[in-house]
């Protein structure tokens, strides 16, 4: 399939949109069971607060963006390190707002001298901590999967070690695939082409793939059917990154790409809600653009208001989607 300059514009619009969207959708949901999410508003269709704003989901991926829109494939571990300093750890801005275990144990590494790959050795590398920043990636290497899954690894490895680089990878190349107009089917072989076949985040994509192919049409049985069969039941975290990254796929895949669909589907089966409708956005906006998320929803994203990352505040998703596919840079 032939990709205009313009096709890629408007995918990666949708792309990052469709993160913020799901990420915005996703928030209140956080860390709920689908039984608390029933019982406190039914089922979501939309958002259910008056101001929706995304969370560190949104103003981390817009960090890396940025990152990559400055050095494109030249990215190295020392770019990422040095902007994690510049722009987070060496910033003397009180405690550290909204963010999740593998940003704050990173942090807390690199403030002590540690660099690469030490920095993350902490309690949670394996978190979907790089998955919820990987659509960037997949953006800027539209139509190349392994070159998404080489430059989201680079940055994942100041913040991340095993799973969780798998479940980073396994995101940027999705996107990557469905940035060149991918089938559903195609974006999935593409994220499971650049992860080990006997790893956790392959074998979990790949049980809720299943799991929502053969998914019934009725919304709340698809939700438990994709949900029971990666969820680590009784595990209190639920930033697991095989598990997001599987709920994420299986929402993606029972909706056959449709944004809607995908996105609710993954806000209502709770757990990480944020990140995986943030990633269930990103996989479904790269593939329809712009034009297939909802108006409404879309007219609700503003810039961000930096309440993880100050330094990111007043960035627009849009924007750095253009920037990330501008015309001379280095792809």
């Amino acid at each position: 399939m032939v990709t205009t300059a313009c096709d890629t514009r408007e995918r990666a619009r949708g792309a990052l949109l469709g993160l913020a969207v799901g990420d915005a959708l996703g928030a209140p949901a956080e860390n709920m069971r689908p039984s608390e999410i029933r019982r406190r508003w039914g089922r979501i269709d939309g958002f259910v607060t008056d101001s929706p704003a995304g969370t560190d989901d949104t103003e981390y991926a817009i960090f890396s963006a940025l990152l990559l829109a400055r050095h494109g494939s030249s990215l190295t571990v020392h770019h990422v390190e040095r902007a994690w300093h510049r722009w987070i750890a060496d910033l003397d801005e009180g405690s550290f707002r909204g963010a999740g275990f593998s940003e704050r144990g990173t942090l807390e590494n690199l403030r002590r001298g540690l660099a690469a790959p030490v920095s993350a050795q902490h309690r949670h590398a394996w978190s979907d901590g790089l998955a919820m920043r990987a659509a960037p990636f997949g953006v800027f290497a539209a139509g190349r999967p392994a070159e998404a899954a080489r430059l989201v690894a680079i940055d994942g490895s100041v913040s991340h070690d095993g799973e969780g680089i798998y479940g980073g990878q396994a995101v940027a190349a999705g996107v990557a695939a469905a940035m060149s107009g991918a089938t559903v089917t195609s974006v999935i072989a593409a994220a499971l082409s650049v992860v080990p076949m006997d790893s956790w985040t392959a074998r979990s994509l790949r049980r809720a793939v299943v799991a929502a192919h053969h998914a019934q049409a009725d919304p709340l049985v698809r939700e438990r059917q994709v949900r029971s069969a990666v969820v680590i039941g009784g595990y209190p975290w639920t930033d697991l990154a095989p598990e997001a990254v599987g709920l994420a796929f299986g929402a993606f895949a029972a909706a056959r790409g449709d944004f809607r669909t995908a996105v609710l589907t993954a806000v209502n089966m709770g757990r990480d809600a944020d990140t995986t409708a943030a990633v269930a956005g990103a996989l479904a906006g790269a593939m329809g653009g712009r034009g297939s998320i909802p108006e409404d929803w879309a007219s609700a994203i503003s810039p961000v208001a930096g309440s993880c990352l100050p330094s990111m505040r007043g960035y627009h998703v849009l924007d750095v989607a253009d920037l990330l596919t501008r015309e001379g840079g280095d792809r």
